[in-house]
């Protein structure tokens, strides 16, 4: 597999493929995932956007990520900074890269896919902190909570309810740059 930089266009040019991937790592059903289309072919524009990919030697989608500047006027900046106190938003939003989306489809999840993909990304990063949002789960069984906690993310907000959304997330978070060396080896990233 090839772990690959994508630029706004490369993501906008894969976008039925980057909505399949996400529709098969989250469960979603088909109605949702073109609401979701909309928004991902939105984030390309935004300030500090940065995307990685991962393809398979026929040229298939395994798994993306992406990411850009938080900011106010962002619905998710401003849902998340709504629930922290002044001190936490200060610290956590004042100059935040935000981890929007990070998938791997299910097929080629636990073979160390997300972690060169979110090691990538975070490399790419501008900011002094970056945080996530993940559906709240068992942190041993699940594969995502592992690899955020083995990339040092803490608790920021649990039990978090975003509006139009049944469940509870967790908010993540950790200081940027990266630079424990459990998670700073080379990424193998390649240009698009």
């Amino acid at each position: 597999m090839r772990l690959v930089a994508w630029q706004p266009d490369d993501l906008l040019r894969r976008l039925d493929d980057v909505v399949a991937v996400y529709g098969e790592a989250m469960g979603y059903r088909q109605e949702l995932l073109q609401t979701r289309r909309g928004y991902i072919g939105s984030h390309v524009r935004r300030p500090g956007f940065r995307a990685v990919a991962t393809t398979t030697p026929d040229g298939r989608v395994a798994g993306f990520g992406y990411g850009y500047t938080s900011a106010p006027g962002q619905w998710w900046h401003d849902q998340v900074r709504s629930a922290l106190d002044e001190p936490s938003r200060r610290f956590w939003l004042a100059r935040c890269f935000e981890v929007v989306e990070l998938h791997v489809r299910p097929v080629a999840q636990g073979h160390g896919v997300g972690a060169r993909q979110l090691r990538a990304l975070l490399a790419m990063a501008e900011g002094q902190t970056v945080l996530l949002s993940t559906p709240e789960a068992d942190e041993q069984a699940s594969r995502a909570w592992r690899l955020y906690r083995r990339f040092g993310f803490t608790d920021v907000l649990r039990n978090f309810m975003f509006p139009g959304d049944e469940r509870a997330f967790a908010i993540l978070g950790r200081e940027l740059p990266i630079v424990d060396r459990a998670v700073e080896d080379n990424s193998g990233l390649v240009g698009g």
